[in-house]
């Protein structure tokens, strides 16, 4: 992983920005946001951003809805899409959703309780939600770069897990 600023134009104010956030912090950011903001590109190059609800588990955002929504027919035909949760503490990740394989066990009772720890009682899914191929929907979210600041432009810090196009 390289950490970094990412470069942005004179009069910003990158230049006052003060030291860097730590991978913790942006970790702790993610898992304790309770909406996502996903954008998405449709087909014909409009952009698409609606609320979701998921959890930041083992590096990656996981999430699920109905493969007929408006997004999720957007990423099946491309998979790249931004995240983002803040507001003085703003976390940008930019990366690639697919649809997961069904997941159980271990994974999917983590994955339950974050979820239930989160939205109860109005969103409780079971542990075996995801364990087989009718329940449908379940995404991930796959980080390549997440920017991220303090009271902009405090500790700018631009996080780059994979090489552009991986």
């Amino acid at each position: 992983m390289r950490v970094d600023r990412p470069e942005i134009p004179d009069g910003y104010g990158a230049e006052a920005a003060g030291g860097f956030l730590s991978w913790d912090e942006v970790v702790d950011r993610l898992a304790r946001a309770r909406t996502y903001w996903l954008s998405t590109t449709r087909p014909d190059g409009r952009p698409h951003v609606v609320p979701r609800w998921g959890a930041w588990l083992d590096g990656a955002f996981w999430y699920d809805g109905s493969p007929q929504t408006r997004h999720a027919k957007n990423l099946a035909e491309d998979g790249a899409c931004a995240l983002s949760v803040g507001d003085n503490e703003v976390t940008i990740v930019e990366g690639v959703s697919v649809a997961s394989d069904p997941i159980a066990g271990e994974l999917g009772g983590r994955l339950s309780d974050e979820l239930s720890r989160k939205y109860a009682p109005t969103y409780v899914p079971s542990p075996d939600s995801w364990s087989d191929e009718t329940a449908g929907g379940l995404r991930t979210l796959t980080p390549a770069k997440i920017i991220a600041w303090d009271d902009f432009p405090g500790r700018l810090t631009r996080f780059t897990l994979r090489p552009p196009g991986l």
